[in-house]
């Protein structure tokens, strides 16, 4: 078939291609004393690429990278794809179970581990997949060099021939405590990474610090934009505050991203600074509060409030600031910001409905879900028909969170109807912590709630009820649960109580919630 001069299929793909040619000498990866141009970049994810099809990758493989924020992350978002296969960025932070069953059920072939968090992977059942350890030396006898040298540095074939294949898979929690695939195609991600560089204002200068994991949505899909802006990505292994200040000045930082805690390490650090230049700092799940956004503003870094889901590649709404409220005091320019806001260039419009899906009325105080459609959205949940069915009921993605729609077209979140609680970023089932819990020999029933934090702006509490004659500690509970899952998933907080409930027996748990959250306006974090 012949080609069609006036269509190409979008993926964020182009970007890097283009750029190796337009931009080849401009620096695009910095990690540490390494450092490559966009056509240096260019030429080691068409060797990724050459050498995964070489060890037998055919088209939509899946090939699952489990690493912290190093260039083998970075160049796994486009070496993969561009070789054809369907990349699975896994959360460095889950524990071997949960890696087992993204492995398993997204039926991944090839594993790319970072020898750090090998130690997650070294007990299971890996037979059927290749595994290649990432030392991240960018030495020679580094297993991951040898892959990529192993490749060609010119790019392969493409096998791409429609922009609505997927481009990758992210795992979030289900509100049953199974983990669901979230599919991404190359035209979303294309046309995310534009509406995500738009947003946070990238440029050619601008000068990116990896603190937000780039397993996490893509990096909110930062690690194409940073890249369709022609920006320069500084990787960073690990959050430490004090390389951060040092990276600000070193390298000229002008953005990064993450959750309020990161934040909030930065600018109560012994080493903080008002800095020459601008710092753009795009956050999620909290915004920050009136003290640590005056303290943001007095160094010089400016945070633009973001909100989104896995399944609609991270924010998908922006709380963008408008010249007038410069004028406003401290208290009232915190309340502003603290609204998740409206919808990002190349996404439908957000909209707040009630059960039948009709809009509720823009008063500020009607509340209603939150939903959402269009190029933004994932195309459903990998392997799960029916729960992808469920999601997008009425034609529109239902997040599951409350809110209310402000005169000014701006939406603020109230309430989650989801058993999900976003901690520091992370969401955690609350149905899986207590399952956890409930295998201990002294429970009788448990409940899981979110409870408000300071400085992961919501964390689990359980509530638990002993059976007959038992007896148990909270450091004795806390650790059980640690034994059973990722540590960020454990309880904050036990609670030894009799659960209220309802005339034939059932917990309610939207009580034990209401008093965690009554001294709010709202309830959530």
């Amino acid at each position: 078939m012949e080609p069609v001069p006036s269509r190409l299929e979008l993926s964020p793909l182009n970007f890097l291609q283009r750029n190796a040619r337009a931009l080849g000498q401009r620096p695009a990866v910095v990690h540490g004393e390494r450092r490559m141009n966009y056509a240096e970049l260019e030429e080691r994810c068409n060797r990724l690429a050459t050498a995964l099809r070489q060890q037998g990758l055919e088209r939509h493989d899946r090939v699952a990278i489990l690493a912290p924020n190093t260039p083998a992350l970075l160049e796994a978002h486009y070496g993969i794809p561009l070789a054809g296969g369907v990349l699975v960025a896994m959360n460095s932070r889950l524990g071997p179970s949960d890696i087992e069953y993204i492995l398993n059920d997204s039926g991944a072939k090839t594993l790319l581990v970072d020898s750090e968090l090998k130690k997650l992977v070294d007990e299971l059942d890996l037979e059927h997949v290749e595994t290649i350890v990432i030392e991240d030396t960018g030495e020679s006898d580094d297993p991951y060099e040898q892959l990529l040298a192993s490749g060609s540095p010119d790019p392969p074939e493409s096998w791409l021939e429609d922009e609505n294949e997927p481009i990758a898979i992210n795992y979030t929690s289900g509100t049953t405590g199974q983990a669901k695939g979230a599919v991404y195609t190359h035209r979303g991600a294309y046309l995310r990474a534009h509406g995500v560089a738009l947003e946070v204002k990238l440029r050619y200068d601008s000068v990116h610090l990896w603190t937000l994991p780039m397993f996490h949505c893509n990096g909110w899909c930062l690690t194409w934009g940073v890249t369709a802006a022609g920006g320069a990505h500084v990787c960073l292994r690990k959050v430490e505050p004090e390389r951060i200040w040092k990276l600000f000045e070193s390298e000229g930082i002008t953005h990064y991203s993450g959750a309020p805690t990161i934040h909030m390490s930065i600018v109560n650090h012994e080493k903080a600074h008002p800095l020459e230049q601008r710092v753009t700092v795009p956050t999620g799940g909290s915004p920050p509060t009136p003290a640590v956004l005056r303290k943001m503003r007095e160094l010089n870094l400016h945070p633009i409030h973001l909100y989104g889901l896995t399944e609609t590649y991270g924010p998908v709404m922006g709380c963008s600031w408008q010249p007038q409220w410069d004028e406003l005091d401290l208290e009232e320019q915190g309340r502003l910001l603290a609204r998740q806001g409206h919808t990002y260039n190349g996404a439908d419009l957000v909209r707040v409905v009630d059960d039948e899906m009709q809009d509720v009325p823009r008063d500020g105080e009607r509340i209603g879900e939150v939903v959402m459609r269009g190029n933004s959205v994932m195309i459903g949940y990998h392997g799960m028909d029916e729960k992808t069915d469920e999601a997008f009921r009425g034609g529109w993605y239902h997040s599951g969170d409350l809110a209310v729609w402000h005169r000014d077209g701006y939406v603020e979140l109230r309430d989650r109807s989801k058993d999900i609680i976003i901690s520091g970023g992370e969401n955690i089932s609350s149905i899986e912590v207590e399952q956890a819990l409930s295998e201990h020999p002294a429970v009788l029933e448990v409940a899981v709630v979110a409870t408000p934090d300071e400085k992961w702006g919501e964390r689990p509490k359980a509530f638990v009820e002993l059976k007959d004659g038992q007896e148990a500690s909270e450091e004795d509970m806390i650790s059980f649960c640690r034994e059973h899952l990722a540590r960020f998933k454990c309880p904050a907080v036990i609670q030894f109580c009799e659960l209220p409930r309802t005339s034939t027996g059932k917990v309610q748990k939207f009580l034990l919630r209401q008093r965690e959250w009554e001294d709010r306006e709202k309830a959530i974090g």
